[in-house]
């Protein structure tokens, strides 16, 4: 028996993007039926009655946002006075082609 791919086919996973997504609103009961998930995400806001599988204004909530990012980013510092360190800047230097020729 061989197995195949199928694209496009039913998702393996079935939990919904909602569970996840920073705009969600859950309200969860006791039961898998009581369950109330408004999205934040459109304008008016509107009650989702079903799992939702792709969202085109999903934001992972898991996933740490810019503001934090930059909080926890380390500064690098140089030990050469008027160096900076990390990566090049867009700019090329001057010296970019004289040491390409020196090969």
């Amino acid at each position: 028996m061989s197995l195949r791919k199928v694209y496009g086919g039913t998702p393996a996973g079935n939990d919904s993007r909602c569970d996840t997504c920073v705009y969600a609103r859950i309200i969860q009961g006791y039961a898998e039926s009581e369950r109330i998930v408004i999205c934040a995400g459109v304008h008016p806001r509107i009650q989702i009655t079903f799992k939702v599988s792709q969202c085109t204004n999903y934001e992972d909530r898991r996933l740490p946002s810019y503001g934090q990012m930059q909080s926890i980013a380390w500064e690098l510092r140089s030990k050469s006075a008027g160096h900076e360190a990390g990566f090049v800047k867009p700019e090329r230097p001057a010296d970019w082609d004289e040491d390409l020729d020196d090969d």
